[in-house]
Order: C-alpha cells, then structure tokens, then sequence
C-alpha cells in the first residue's frame, strides 16, 4: 500500500492507523497547491479532485475519502485501532462518530485554514463556532481515560487526534476542555503516534 498525504493533514489519521497496525507501506507526500506529489507526479493522476489522502493498492486501485479510507483501515485491521469492538452496533458507532468529526468538528476549523482574512465579528463567529463543536465533543468523552468508543483505541480516535492537534497551530488551547485536553495527550503519547509526527516532520 501506499499513502498519499499532506503534513497534518486528516491524511494524517490514516498514517497513524498504518502505524498501529504495523503492516508494510509506503508514503508519497503531496503539495496540494502545486498539484504534484514529492516524486514529481501529477496528483490529479492519482485523486482527481485534488486533496488527501489517497491510499493505492498493489493493483493499482486507488481508494479515497478520508471516512472510507478509515473504515477500511478498521475492517482489516480491526484489533489494531480497528473498531473499538466487534458487534454489528459498535461498527455503527464508529461510523456516527466518524460522521460528527467530518461533518462538524472537521468543518469548524476549515475557516482557520481557508486562506481567507476575516473582519474581527467574523474571527470571533469562527471561534465560537469552534469552541461549540470542541465542546459538543468534550461532551463524549467519559472521565474514565479510555477512548471515544471504550476503552480500546479505534479509527475514530485516530481522526480525532489530527482535528484537534490543528488547536496547535490556530494558537487555540485546549485547557478549557480538560477531557479532551487529556484524551489528547494520550493518543499523541502512543508509540504509532510518535512514529507519524517523526515521519510528518511534525515531531516536537
């Protein structure tokens, strides 16, 4: 396999699941901007819409969208930050959380990194919007250190990690979520978390 990625990108949550799982892989970075991979490709050839991730099969198939992309990780490797669980339900718990993280969390950062200058009622309109989603996800967290779904890491948590690690880089603090703030610090000191920062070039 191969995975096309972007540094810190929700590409990155794909990486982490390959880590955990240890299987073999290779990576190809991508600058989304110029449209080209670091080997000189076209990206286009590869996702014609243009963004990552993109994992490509030994036969040539590429698959992309980072929610598929991540259930896929989960069914074939679904004892190494797989689905948090076995049953029928639990895999539809993954996808309901999954769904929240693309559809919401995900999107209340997108104005930090749209390129755009925004008047300060704007700034402050994405703030908090930002701070209910960060919130609404504060609220499905237990106090009891485990993970999103229980206590077993799953795809979800992976994702997770990559949206609010974008905190990071927006100068937003997580200190006024403490859940979160902890739930954080956990995924980030997991051995396949540090091992992508490294290969992100990411690492402290």
């Amino acid at each position: 396999m191969k995975l096309f990625y972007k540094s810190g990108a929700c590409s990155m949550a794909a990486h982490i699941l390959l880590n955990e799982a240890d299987v073999p892989y290779t990576l190809e970075k991508v600058d989304t901007d110029a449209g080209t991979t670091e080997n000189g490709t076209a990206y286009a050839q590869i996702n014609p819409r243009g963004y990552v991730p993109a994992l490509k099969f030994e036969d040539g198939s590429v698959l992309t969208e980072n929610v598929a992309i991540l259930t896929w990780l989960s069914e074939q490797f679904p004892q190494r930050g797989g689905q948090g669980g076995t049953s029928t339900l639990q895999k539809y718990r993954m996808l309901e959380a999954l769904s929240f993280l693309t559809s919401e969390l995900h999107k209340a950062f997108s104005p930090y990194f749209s390129g755009k200058t925004f008047t300060a009622e704007e700034s402050a309109r994405n703030l908090a919007a930002l701070r209910k989603k960060i919130s609404q996800f504060e609220g499905m967290l237990s106090d009891d250190g485990g993970y999103l779904l229980s206590e077993t890491f799953s795809v979800a948590d992976a994702y997770d990690f990559v949206i609010l690690n974008w905190t990071s880089f927006i100068g937003v603090a997580l200190t006024e979520w403490p859940r979160t703030t902890d739930y954080v610090n956990r995924i980030k000191a997991r051995p396949a978390t540090q091992r992508t920062l490294q290969e992100e070039g990411l690492a402290a």
